[in-house]
């Protein structure tokens, strides 16, 4: 029988599996924003969509809120090291604090919707991260003074794309993981006859 996506865990020590995912997640994301892989050019205010919320959802929904966390931060951090000419996201409070809610957020919509469908909790979970981190980092640029209450409305059609695109990407990495847990890797063989058709 295949382990279920989230357990809970005896204590509140990390698993060397739990610290291995994350780090792993974690490196992830940083390849995604070093090589700009994890960023989609658009001609908006940010300039660019971004997919890298993705292994911070995976985090949150495959190992729990915690590792959801930390992979957050450091997809957080990553954004502000990466910051480079733009001024606002060397600021914390706009480029880590907002990532420390995607994997827990996930987790949490994973874990209330999986009894209707776990196809449908992964795609939801990857869609809510995606909405979380929008709605986050936009909320905080707006009460920091980075931007006019305006300037939020041109940012919607992004917002819509990547929650999507996030959970499109979340359903496929879930759907290989099941595979892989089931302990099925490959398609099942089919006879002579079915080839045919």
């Amino acid at each position: 029988m295949a382990r279920p996506l989230v357990e809970s865990s005896k204590g509140s020590a990390l698993h060397t599996r739990q610290i291995a995912i994350a780090g792993v997640l974690g490196g992830i994301v940083i390849v995604l924003g070093v090589t700009g892989l994890g960023f989609i050019p658009v001609p908006n205010l940010s300039g660019s969509a971004t997919i890298m919320q993705v292994p911070v959802v995976l985090g949150g929904i495959l190992e729990g809120p915690v590792i959801g966390l930390l992979v957050g931060a450091i997809f957080g951090l990553e954004s502000m090291i990466r910051a480079g000419s733009v001024p606002f996201f060397h600021d914390p409070s706009v480029s880590v604090l907002p990532r420390l809610f995607i994997g827990p957020v996930a987790y949490l919509v994973f874990v209330v919707l999986r009894g209707l469908s776990v196809q449908v909790a992964a795609a939801a979970a990857g869609a809510a991260g995606a909405i979380t981190n929008t709605v986050l980092v936009v909320g905080m640029l707006v009460v920091r003074h980075y931007i006019p209450l305006q300037a939020v409305a041109p940012i919607l059609p992004q917002a819509v794309a990547e929650a999507v695109l996030s959970a499109i990407v979340t359903l496929a990495v879930v759907e290989g993981v099941l595979l892989y847990r089931s302990g099925r890797t490959t398609a099942p063989e089919i006879s002579g006859e079915e080839r045919r058709y």
